[in-house]
Order: structure tokens, then C-alpha cells, then sequence
């Protein structure tokens, strides 16, 4: 954990706050805080900045935090056809870590139907893996997820009209360009979309329908990779040429 973590409802106007829970364990067990100790601080979805521990007792501990500078977000999102369950709880903290704006988890044809009903996709469930990921980062914004089950009605309805950017991509190990030869005149600005199959990958008819709204095909290199690690492959990627770029 490399920030603390907050919800706006945690905090009061003057910015007190106590920490309770995971962020209470972890300050004590792993920081060893103390009075006047400062540890570094963040509202979901919202600044970052310090806090000086005014109290340390048996019941939590009670910090003050300053607001320092708002994050900007990185501008990728992410289209991923839905892996198995004991996968995607695996990969929502990755998700995060790497800074996912949005999420989007489809059905496609070598999806088993039966993986949307998976506790795994409950907010419950996944919000505190997206919280803990964050953490890591040292970032603040969490994922906006959006679970589509019906792949015709999302690539015909809603990816048109939310991307009419041009740097939209869909991995295929077929494709002859690799991703990292297709990023042109990016800048760091840009958004993005790239969109991951399953681990039997696209079939033909959903390769077509991506490119029918302005998906590029492109490679990931020579080596099959399964869906998660492409996933953390290409984020890594995708932030570091972000990252690179004025």
C-alpha cells in the first residue's frame, strides 16, 4: 500500500478523518505510526496529498489530511471479453494498479455464459480489489466497470458513439502490425480503447464487427499469450509509451 486511501464520507470539512480496518492494520502493522508521523493520503476518485497522525489509540487512529494536486487519468480504457472467474478476481487489482479508466467486461463467443453469473462481479466483491490496487499505485481513481452481456447490442450501440477517437485497437495474433509500431502521432492526452479476447481469441464474425467501428488489428508480438497476461502486458505497455509522449 503506497497511499491510504479515503472516501469522501470518511473525511470531515476540516479534513479529520480516522482510520479504521485494512488502512488501520496496515498503518500500525507496516508503517508503525506514530504521533506527528505524516503518511501519504488520497479520496477515491479525487486528490491526493498528506496527512500528520494527530492520535494513535486502541480504537484507531486519528489523522488530518491536506489536499495537494488532483491526478489526471491515463486515458486507457479496456475491452475484455470475460475470462474465468478465479481469473478476473486475479485481475482486478492488476486493472487498477495499471490505471484502467473504464471497463469493459463483454461476453463473446468462446465466453461460457455461465462466468456472468460469478460472485466475482459483484461490486461487493471487486470494489475493495480495485481499492487495493490502487492503493499500490499510489494513484486515487478507480475503474468505471461496465458489464456487457450481449456483444451485438455493445459493439453496434454504445463503442461507435463512446470512441470516435481514431486509437482504437483490438489484439489479434494474427494482426501484421504490432502495437507498438501503431501508436503514430499519439500523445499523452489521447485516449485510448484496446480490446482482449477470450482465451480461444476472437472468431471471426466479432473481429469483423470491431473493425466495422474502426478497430486496427495488432499484434502483441510472436508468443500466444493467455487473456491476463496479455492484459498485464499491454496496460504496462500502453502506460509506458503514454508516459513517453509530450
Amino acid at each position: 500500500m503506497n497511499r491510504i486511501l479515503l472516501k469522501h464520507t470518511d473525511v470531515d470539512s476540516a479534513g479529520c478523518a480516522t482510520l479504521v480496518g485494512r488502512q488501520l492494520e496496515h498503518a500500525r502493522e507496516v508503517l508503525h505510526v506514530k504521533e506527528g508521523n505524516t503518511l501519504r493520503v488520497g479520496l477515491i476518485n479525487g486528490p491526493v496529498g498528506t496527512a500528520r497522525v494527530e492520535r494513535v489509540y486502541a480504537g484507531g487512529v486519528d489523522i488530518r489530511c491536506v489536499w495537494e494536486r488532483e491526478l489526471k487519468r491515463s486515458g486507457i480504457d479496456l475491452i475484455l471479453a470475460l475470462p474465468r472467474p478465479k481469473v478476473m478476481r486475479r485481475l482486478w487489482s492488476q486493472i487498477a494498479m495499471l490505471g484502467v479508466d473504464r471497463l469493459f467486461l463483454i461476453r463473446a463467443e468462446k465466453v461460457e455464459r455461465y462466468y456472468f453469473d460469478s460472485h466475482v462481479l459483484d461490486p461487493e466483491v471487486y470494489e475493495p480489489l480495485l481499492i487495493m490496487g490502487v492503493e499500490q499505485a499510489g494513484c486515487t481513481q478507480l475503474p468505471k466497470v461496465s458489464i456487457e452481456k450481449q456483444f451485438k447490442s455493445f459493439i453496434e450501440e454504445k463503442v461507435d458513439t463512446l470512441y470516435p477517437a481514431k486509437y482504437k485497437w483490438i489484439a489479434d495474433p494474427s494482426a501484421n502490425q504490432l502495437l507498438v509500431s501503431s501508436v503514430g502521432d499519439m500523445q499523452a492526452a489521447d485516449r485510448v480503447i484496446l480490446a482482449i479476447g477470450p482465451e480461444g481469441g476472437w472468431t471471426a464474425f466479432e473481429r469483423s464487427r470491431f473493425k466495422d467501428v474502426g478497430f486496427n488489428p495488432v499484434g502483441l508480438g510472436s508468443r500466444i499469450l493467455r487473456s491476463d497476461t496479455a492484459v498485464v502486458s499491454v496496460l504496462s505497455l500502453l502506460q509506458q509509451m503514454k508516459e513517453a509522449r509530450p
